[in-house]
């Protein structure tokens, strides 16, 4: 088939099947690590949201609880609970476009308040951190009915004496957050006892449209800087190669023609210059051969013309 293209269509072809392989090939590799970069990149963010909601725990439980500690038998304030200073806080910050996407919860297999109740994969997750002590924090992908979501969780244990004061059993609580939230969920924990998880997830989708989206640049920068590079080996190929060679050829046709008096002209070192030189040796050995054949003709009419004279 390739045999009835010229040489620029040849060398077109094979670059765009270069191309094409070379993109395929190296597409799927590129969007792992692309995928990769961008999981490890929102993680990151993550994890600085989990630090900074834990700042803001210790914040409520060393400076905040101490202040009002007195005043929750008469009325129990949920500011100063470290967990709903910290949600209460991510919801705020929720409302900024970068953060929407975001979600935070402190998961508890017996909370407070429920709405911190821990899910069975987050049960899981959370007796994983119980029975691995060493381990310090687990990401990846979750299914749910709306989607599959990216997670990153770390363990939350109970650092502070303070906090058994709302915690360690109903009757040592403030009354007032009994009368709230009733005397069966939050009791019974132990210092330094890991009791939840800190949860930060969004949608999986975010994932992988951030790294289509840097699939979709490189490639097309990739592409654009390869249609180029074909574009300027045409040039060349056409300067350098193509153009000689139609001379070559069209000097070459005249000569066969009898036209002895043009010329190959050697333009350059390289192989077509190497091949027009070889070309204009040809012509002046033919040029010679075609002097000797004149020469040996000449004689033999002058040879035959004495003869017939006697």
């Amino acid at each position: 088939m390739l045999k009835n293209f010229n040489l620029r269509q040849k060398f077109t072809i094979l670059l765009l099947v270069i191309l094409v392989v070379g993109l395929s090939f190296s597409g799927l590799a590129l969007s792992a690590l692309l995928r990769q970069n961008a999981r490890n990149e929102i993680a990151s963010r993550a994890l600085t949201l989990i630090d900074t909601m834990t700042s803001l725990r210790k914040y409520t439980l060393t400076q905040i609880y101490p202040e009002l500690a007195d005043k929750l038998e008469e009325k129990f304030l949920p500011q100063v609970v470290s967990a709903y200073s910290a949600r209460e806080v991510f919801e705020i910050l929720r409302k900024k476009p970068e953060y929407r996407d975001f979600f935070y919860k402190e998961a508890a297999i017996n909370p407070t308040n429920l709405r911190d109740k821990a899910d069975p994969f987050e049960t899981q997750v959370l007796e994983r951190f119980r029975k691995e002590k060493d381990l310090k924090q687990v990401s990846g992908f979750r299914s749910l009915p709306g989607g599959d979501r990216f997670y990153i969780a770390r363990p939350l244990s109970i650092p502070e004496e303070n906090c058994l004061k709302c915690h360690s059993t109903p009757e040592a609580a403030p009354k007032t957050m009994i009368d709230r939230f009733g005397a069966v969920g939050g009791f019974g924990w132990h210092l330094n006892e890991i009791v939840a998880a800190q949860f930060v997830s969004l949608p999986a989708n975010t994932v992988i449209e951030k790294a289509n989206q840097s699939s979709l640049i490189i490639v097309g920068l990739v592409s654009t800087i390869f249609i180029v590079i074909i574009f300027l080996v045409n040039v060349f190929l056409h300067q350098q190669v193509i153009i000689p060679l139609k001379r070559i050829t069209r000097v070459a046709e005249e000569v066969s023609t009898g036209h002895l008096e043009v010329d190959f002209d050697q333009i350059s070192n390289d192989e077509i210059g190497h091949l027009a030189k070889a070309f204009k040796r040809m012509k002046l050995s033919l040029e010679m051969a075609m002097k000797r054949i004149r020469r040996t003709q000449g004689k033999n009419t002058g040879g035959t013309g004495g003869t017939g004279g006697t």
